[in-house]
């Protein structure tokens, strides 16, 4: 259960660092509800962490948090914000999920 809160932690941070990408396209009203977004994504993230952190080791949990947060923080910049894609990124972002499997598969927990 606690790698599935991670994983759910994972993604709260996608959503945040995601919010953050609107909150500097935007202005206004729009500006302030991605804003808020933000705050609450990055409040439920930072939760599940430290409830996953409860049984897993925290140099693990850490490490596949970050890394799932940078993941798919790539892809929504590529898919949403248009950032480029090239072959070393794919690549650099490849080895990244491979270390996180890596590390979920060697993980006591």
């Amino acid at each position: 259960m606690s790698w599935i809160i991670l994983i759910v932690a994972g993604l709260f941070e996608v959503g945040f660092a995601s919010c953050l990408g609107k909150v500097r396209e935007t202005s206004g009203n729009e500006m302030y509800l991605w804003f808020t977004g933000f705050i609450i994504s990055l409040v439920v993230s930072m939760a599940l962490l430290l409830k996953a952190t409860q049984t897993l080791p925290i140099g693990t949990a850490y490490a596949v948090w970050t890394g799932i947060g940078a993941v798919g923080t790539v892809l929504v910049g590529i898919l949403v914000f248009k950032d480029p894609v090239s072959f070393w990124r794919i690549f650099f972002i490849s080895t990244l999920i491979l270390s996180i499997a890596g590390l979920k598969m060697v993980s006591q927990h």
